[in-house]
């Protein structure tokens, strides 16, 4: 089960992420399968988050990561399939900042993934691909979802970091 003190993380997180991003003019949206649409909630509950976050897409069926954000790996829970996300999300938000998240929650393994795999794709305006990471939460299903989404605002944290010092923003 997640913590209080883990959603206070993510709560917490989402306000630092807030603060950096004022009034830099940088937009973020994510797109999320795993976690169903967890992390929007936590970047949408942000401080302004209405200036900076675009949204967030839910694509939980194959179908609609295929159909909607045009993935076409094989294996859905995979590597591929978090950058193919990433891509089809900036495309369709416009979006200067993309993370995407595919995972098996368990308890059952998925494409071969056992339950606790997730990958993440985290692109940037202007970055050929994706960057890809790939992180592993013990757990029951609902602690590897709480856990997915600390490391996904962690994630987005870092290259907002990287982005904006790119853009010589303060």
């Amino acid at each position: 089960m997640p913590t209080d003190r883990q959603d206070a993380g993510s709560t917490a997180t989402a306000k630092r992420i807030a603060d950096r991003i004022e009034g830099t003019g940088v937009r973020i949206g994510v797109s999320e399968s795993l976690t169903s649409g967890l992390l929007a909630s936590f970047l949408g509950a942000a401080p302004s988050s209405s200036d900076w976050f675009l949204g967030g897409l839910t694509a939980y069926a194959t179908s609609v990561k295929r159909s909607v954000l045009d993935v076409t790996a094989e294996a859905v829970v995979s590597p591929e399939s978090a950058a193919q996300m990433a891509d089809g999300t900036a495309r369709l938000l416009g979006a200067d900042l993309t993370l995407s998240i595919t995972g098996s929650g368990g308890p059952e393994p998925q494409d071969g993934q056992e339950p606790g795999t997730v990958f993440f794709g985290v692109t940037a305006a202007g970055q050929q691909h994706p960057d890809v990471h790939e992180r592993f939460f013990e757990g029951d299903p609902e602690t590897v979802i709480h856990s997915t989404v600390a490391e996904a605002l962690e994630l987005i944290s870092d290259r907002l970091d990287k982005l904006l010092a790119e853009r010589g923003a303060r």
